[in-house]
């Protein structure tokens, strides 16, 4: 199996604080660029594992449609921040050029910054997400009993949020950590996208509280089961209940609330 999990060196993230006795994460304008030609926006992020954002973000802002779409990711140092040059295949480009878009930087807490309208629910995805594989409230529960230790971050800056894998017998695989939470799960998706024929089943376990654009994400990358530590909003309950995905939220070791899609679940 891949070694998509690997110790952060947590003193390029972070910077400590001698006032407050603690460390404080990076946060950096990472500005997006496609085919040295064509910027699109600069997002606030950690500046770290950003070849997976470029392959999620791609995904969930359905730029590709599949990793084979990009031919490269390279990495620059900028003025005041990074460049993230990803470039794509011509069909993509042309697709990509014709959009309106509307630049806007996007902040840590910006989840579909910059667009000029909100997706209705369907038409999130062409169809609602298949079976897919059943899950054991055990596992579920293994899961978040592991996830602090994957936060290496986190551990140091106590404000970042993360986004694991998960097999189906509830042991992390690989994790992502960014000041934003989107970022966070578009790292997780890009890196879960390269690596499909071994993180095909499974499910996804988030930090933060699961909003719309996170239900966007994660529908768009074909994930079937989502565990999210906070409650979701109800549009992102809408979006989960319409796409057939299991939405289990409000998730503690002891205690968690299904929201929809229990037929997912065994006990």
């Amino acid at each position: 199996m891949p070694d998509l999990f690997y110790p952060l060196d947590v003193s390029s993230l972070s910077r400590p604080n001698e006032k407050f006795n603690l460390n404080v994460a990076e946060e950096v304008p990472v500005s997006l660029l496609f085919n040295g030609i064509f910027p699109y926006g600069t997002m606030m992020m950690t500046p770290a594992d950003l070849k997976d954002f470029a392959y999620g973000y791609c995904i969930t802002e359905q730029i590709i449609d599949g990793v084979a779409d990009i031919r490269s990711v390279n990495i620059a140092e900028a003025d005041d921040g990074l460049t993230l040059d990803i470039f794509i295949k011509g069909k993509a480009l042309t697709q990509l050029m014709r959009r309106n878009v509307r630049m806007q930087a996007g902040h840590s807490s910006c989840g579909i910054c910059g667009s000029e309208s909100v997706p209705e629910y369907n038409a999130v995805a062409a169809t609602p997400l298949g079976e897919g594989a059943h899950l054991s409230v055990a596992a579920i529960r293994n899961a978040l009993h592991e996830l602090r230790q994957w936060q290496t971050l986190n551990a140091a800056t106590r404000m970042v949020h993360a986004a694991a894998w998960a097999d189906k017998n509830g042991n992390i695989h690989m994790i992502r950590e960014d000041v934003g939470r989107h970022n966070a799960l578009d790292k997780l998706i890009g890196a879960r996208a390269c690596h499909l024929e071994v993180f095909h089943e499974g499910f996804c376990l988030l930090t933060s509280r699961y909003s719309f654009e996170m239900a966007l994400k994660t529908v768009r990358a074909g994930i079937a089961i989502v565990v999210a530590i906070s409650a979701p909003t109800y549009r992102a309950f809408q979006t989960a209940e319409t796409m057939n995905q299991t939405l289990i939220a409000i998730a503690r070791r002891d205690e968690q609330t299904l929201f929809c899609g229990g037929k997912r679940l065994i006990e």
